[in-house]
């Protein structure tokens, strides 16, 4: 899970985009989602943080340099949760998501982001993204 990988390539005519997420849990076991910003693709809908894996960079180096730039916090223990690929009309991504047992400072959306605290059980209420759904479906069975 944690091996080094390209963050953009192509396969075929759809450019593939490896991403890695990370659920954040509060004191009332909450997880962390941001809305998408206006201007990026699919802006409005919500996903869990994080972003593209640079080329070079280890999944691991990704989500901690992405959640530092993103919400200003400092990942100190994550794990490989869920791997996962999701083709979209323009791009296919493959998404890995880690679980962030620990991390240091207070989320803030760095990017003009909302971020949003819900209990896993109601996020089927949100307007998560499709390549994110079947990672609430096993949030919410943990």
């Amino acid at each position: 899970m944690g091996g080094q990988h390209i963050g953009v390539k192509a396969v075929g005519i759809k450019p593939v985009i490896c991403v890695v997420a990370g659920a954040l849990f509060d004191r009332d076991g909450r997880v962390l989602i941001a809305e998408r910003p206006a201007g990026k693709h699919m802006a409005g809908r919500w996903e869990f943080p994080g972003g593209k894996v640079a080329a070079g960079e280890t999944e691991a180096a990704a989500l901690v340099r992405e959640l530092r730039e993103e919400l200003g916090v400092t990942v100190t223990a994550s794990r490989p949760f869920m791997r996962l690929s999701h083709e979209y009309e323009d791009r296919v991504v493959e998404l890995s998501l880690w679980l962030v047992d620990t991390f240091i400072g207070v989320p803030a959306g760095l990017d003009s982001q909302r971020l949003k605290w819900v209990v896993p059980h109601a996020l089927g209420c949100e307007d998560i993204l499709e390549a994110d759904a079947p990672f609430v479906a096993a949030l919410q069975k943990r």
